[in-house]
């Protein structure tokens, strides 16, 4: 069991100065805490969703950074291993709109030729993205299932410098996605979406791990180095919708000169083998401004333990692991 806080009603993040609100540091299995975060210059918030198809892989990001919004669109066909990624920068991240609480509201983000369009309420999200040349289209529906939980958790490096995040891995979901006019259908029975949600006033250099899997039934959450000795962390197992908190710091292995090498993933309740079948590299340098991520698409195989000790078998999730290093 983990050792950390379990928040079970409504919170605000911060204090009415701005500060991290003590009683707001913990994880909850459903989004409860307002991001009434204040001040400008340090804000971090974002909508990140990825979904897995048999045939592709979508990514979108909405973001705000306060100087600058950065968003983008990304498809991967499987087959062809042909990657279209779109991104905008804009400035002061005008335009970019949030809601201060995950799963409730509206999200809208444009620039670039790139246009985000995501709406929350309590049985579903609808998410509509199109992005030019060559056309890209994204209409989607995740439903939110009768019991399904996620995991949002607060990472406190001090009291003015924090993040809150919301993990909700292995939601169904379905629509189209179409490229160049050619449309691929998306369904429910074979398809799986992630959110990451994000909210926070960040240190200016941070690197971090993150990997998600899904498939029927069971899905997996895992982080690692941005939490390494805050007292919190981000890893969860999910089994037909319910959330296993993990409180375990763990090891990650992998060649940061050869992406695509199994990844391992282990602490006392997880041992996990990633296998990459394809490495998205995304760099940004604009001086003050700067990322560079390798995130890399792939199976999982291994176990990780339950609550009540039951070994859970992961082999034949699909997913992503990555490695972010950002200066921001």
């Amino acid at each position: 069991m983990t050792h950390e806080n379990e928040i079970t009603g409504p919170v605000d993040l911060c204090l009415p100065g701005g500060r991290l609100r003590p009683a707001a540091v913990g994880w909850s299995r459903h989004p409860v805490h307002r991001a009434n975060l204040r001040g400008w210059g340090r804000n971090k918030r974002w909508e990140y969703w990825g979904i897995v198809t048999p045939t592709h892989i979508i990514g979108l990001v909405a973001s705000s950074l306060d100087y600058a919004g950065v968003h983008g669109l990304y498809v991967l066909d499987r087959a062809t291993k042909v990657e279209i990624d779109r991104g905008a920068v804009v400035p002061f991240a005008r335009g970019t709109v949030f809601p201060p609480v995950s799963g409730a509201g509206a999200v809208r983000a444009r620039g670039g030729g790139v246009s985000i369009d995501i709406d929350q309420t309590a049985s579903e999200t609808t998410i509509r993205a199109t992005a030019t040349a060559p056309g890209l289209e994204v209409d989607l529906v995740v439903p939110l299932p009768a019991g399904h939980e996620s995991l949002a958790v607060v990472v406190p490096w001090s009291t003015r410098r924090f993040q809150y995040t919301v993990k909700d891995v292995g939601r169904p979901v379905r629509g189209t996605l179409r490229v160049d006019g050619v449309e691929h259908p998306v369904t429910e029975a074979d398809s799986f979406a992630v959110l990451d949600h994000g909210r926070g006033r960040w240190p200016y250099a941070i690197r971090w791990n993150w990997a998600a899997g899904s498939g029927p039934g069971r899905a997996i959450q895992l982080g690692g180095k941005w939490t390494d000795g805050t007292g919190s962390t981000e890893n969860g197992l999910f089994v037909d919708g319910r959330l296993h908190k993990i409180g375990d710091e763990l090891r990650w292995e992998y060649d940061r000169a050869d992406w695509l090498r199994p990844w391992r993933i282990s602490g006392e309740r997880v041992a996990v083998q990633f296998h990459p079948f394809h490495e998205k590299i995304a760099r940004t340098n604009f001086g003050v401004l700067a990322n560079e991520t390798h995130q890399c698409f792939g199976h999982f195989t291994g176990w990780a333990t339950a609550d009540d000790g039951e070994r859970v078998d992961l082999d034949g999730l699909v997913g992503w692991a990555e490695e972010a290093r950002n200066r921001w």
